[in-house]
């Protein structure tokens, strides 16, 4: 009887999907609840269309520069590690020997075996300190080039998903028509984008569509009622 082969199956997202999700998450919540809470407040649909469009800009910007600070800090903070490994293997040598030794007794080698692989690593002190920064500090050297992708990919999606509950404002004059619309619109929107998180992700689509769908129409519930209470 042949064998029949055994697929692992494991993704891992990419920084690229991480930063869409995290742009097109905002920018579905942040303007959605925006415009509801105006449409709760205001008689014109044209008020809610210049400040949705004014937060989208100004959202994308600031997600886009945290994006940006983000990837930066992660290359500084790897490169201050990767000197202070190098400084420690300077200086004291015995201790981070032991310290690699200790690594590969949690995976069950002693002996000549042990040994053989602990002079290997310490031979070389890039591989050394290469090893120290995954193995003990849990670290991978992130891409230096990454930030301004970053920047770009938050921000662009953090305007693609505000832009999409403003469309149907942007359509009709009627306040109370485009209020129904972008609720539709842009639950409709939630529920896909929740679903599509949760398969990048590994969470259960249903599961991701409900949580998303959950958090964009309680915040937007909320800013209709306190703008509601308030205007």
């Amino acid at each position: 009887m042949p064998t029949i082969p055994h697929i692992e199956k494991h993704f891992t997202a990419s920084e690229s999907v991480r930063d869409v999700v995290i742009g097109m998450a905002d920018g579905l919540t942040v303007p959605f609840a925006l415009a509801a809470g105006l449409s709760a407040a205001v008689s014109s649909t044209d008020v809610v269309i210049t400040a949705g469009l004014a937060e989208v800009a100004a959202g994308a910007i600031a997600m886009g520069l945290g994006g940006y600070l983000a990837a930066r800090t992660d290359v500084e903070h790897f490169d201050s590690e990767v000197a202070r490994e190098g400084h420690e293997i300077d200086t004291l040598r015995e201790r981070e020997v032991h310290e690699v030794e200790a690594i590969f007794k949690e995976y069950g080698l002693s002996g000549q075996a042990l040994s053989s692989v602990v002079e290997a690593i310490t031979s070389d002190r890039k591989r050394w300190i290469e090893f120290m920064m995954r193995f003990e500090l849990g670290l991978e050297r992130p891409d230096p080039r990454r930030a301004p992708i970053s920047a770009f990919t938050i921000g662009s999606s953090y305007v693609v998903g505000g832009l999409i509950p403003l469309v149907p404002y942007m359509l009709t004059s009627s306040l109370p028509q485009a209020l129904t619309n972008s609720v539709i619109v842009t639950g409709i929107a939630l529920v896909i984008f929740g679903m599509v998180k949760g398969h990048f992700t590994g969470v259960n689509m249903l599961k991701s569509a409900f949580q998303t769908l959950m958090v964009g129409g309680l915040a937007a519930g909320a800013a209709f009622a306190l703008a509601r209470a308030f205007g």
